[in-house]
């Protein structure tokens, strides 16, 4: 449960790096999946059970809530590993548990955890939430919801005084930004039917996101279409109609994203952690909005579209199958030693030249994300303006840098 009157700004994590990235920038809360049992366990490294101390003791020292996700479809031989997650995440003191199994929203209840219902559960309607705020605090909407639907659920929440087990209010949250799914919630069987590898258990190979021809199979016709990728949505974004969206009384704001590079998490929740405050402050304008929208652009995307908040009746689709992102990173090299009282990081050059002026991304699972522009270096001992593969270089960055820490260069596209 949200502890201010604020929204709260929900961070993807699936790694280290994008957990540091996310606390760094501003989250209030974070979610991740631990091993197999997630709607990404193929999207990104994901975490192991033995990683939810180390998740949690980060978390709590910055005053940021911890949600688990646990919303796959469950089968009987899973029963007993649920129960172990859950209880390892209870006793990790982690916040909630993101869930849509049956099995699992009865064990976390058991054992007194807190629960979120996941938007794979599609709620659309106040009786709905009524039926699950005997086990849950939060529920995600479903993603085909308009905004005016979501105030409505919302406004009949505070009238007839909807509370959960926590004997709080119940909090509705609702998607901000990232990847859409051509499927109703992400409920889609494309991916097992031509993969035997099933979405719905967190291993959906992307197929949708191909380029496919629509053929008449009764006469061979093959119909010509305007924009290739029929089945690839535009991500979502909702920070030019933010104020709008905060208006609904809806109570998280969830940025997809935890098959994404941590640089992705750093810059669109720094992005939104601004435009939130921004807000609250009265300084929400139409010219900040523009430079915020220039910023996002730079991270991966498919483009972006306001989804299905505003009434739209068909979705917007991408007409590439990757990123249309400004910017992107390339590996420079990786970090050998660090010299705390100057504060200088020494890195060893494998891959790509870099030069002053250039922008430098330093990634790490302890670090984070730390981008900045390089106005100094020494290069094998020398004052130069270039360093290149095979050379050794020291770098002032004033925050340490560890030997599992890797260096890129930002390229424009």
């Amino acid at each position: 449960m949200t502890s201010t009157g604020r929204i709260e700004l929900m961070a993807p994590a699936g790694n280290f790096e994008s957990l540091q990235a996310a606390i760094d920038n501003g989250a209030d809360s974070v979610y991740f999946g631990v091993d197999q049992l997630n709607m990404r366990a193929r999207a990104s490294i994901n975490f192991t059970i033995e990683d939810l101390p180390e998740i949690a003791r980060r978390c709590t020292e910055k005053n940021v809530r911890t949600y688990l996700t646990l919303n796959t479809i469950i089968y009987d031989h899973d029963l007993s590993i649920i129960k172990t997650l859950l209880d390892a995440a209870k006793a990790a003191d982690l916040t909630a548990v993101i869930a849509m199994d049956q099995a699992v929203i009865a064990y976390a209840r058991q054992i007194g955890m807190e629960v979120h219902i996941s938007t794979q559960i599609n709620i659309t309607n106040i009786e709905t939430v009524k039926f699950y705020s005997l086990f849950a605090d939060t529920m995600v909407m479903s993603r085909e919801l308009s905004l005016r639907q979501v105030k409505k659920i919302c406004e009949q929440i505070e009238k007839e005084q909807i509370k959960g087990p926590s004997g709080n209010l119940v909090e509705i949250e609702i998607f901000g930004h990232g990847a859409l799914c051509m499927a109703v919630s992400g409920k889609c069987y494309l991916s097992l039917h031509s993969h035997n590898s099933s979405a719905n258990r967190g291993a959906c190979k992307q197929n949708c996101r191909k380029k496919y021809s629509v053929v008449d199979q009764e006469t061979g016709f093959e119909m010509e279409l305007d924009n290739e990728y029929i089945m690839s949505p535009k991500d979502l974004c909702t920070l030019d109609i933010l104020d709008q969206v905060i208006d609904t009384g809806a109570k998280v704001l969830k940025i997809e994203g935890r098959g994404r590079a941590p640089e992705y998490v750093a810059k669109v929740i720094k992005t939104y952690r601004e435009a939130i405050d921004a807000y609250e402050e009265g300084a929400y304008t139409e010219e900040k909005v523009g430079l915020w929208m220039e910023e996002l652009k730079k991270v991966y995307n498919r483009g972006f579209w306001n989804g299905y908040y505003l009434g739209q009746k068909l979705g917007e689709w991408s007409d590439g199958p990757g990123s249309k992102a400004t910017q992107k990173k390339v590996y420079v090299g990786k970090g050998v030693h660090f010299f705390p009282k100057p504060g200088i990081a020494e890195f060893k050059i494998e891959a790509y030249d870099i030069k002053l002026g250039d922008t430098i991304l330093i990634t790490g699972p302890t670090t984070g994300v730390e981008e900045f522009e390089l106005k100094e270096m020494m290069v094998n001992d020398e004052h130069l303006e270039m360093a290149q593969k095979g050379d050794s270089c020291t770098i002032p960055t004033g925050f340490r840098v560890r030997p599992s820490d890797k260096l890129y260069k930002i390229v424009q596209e």
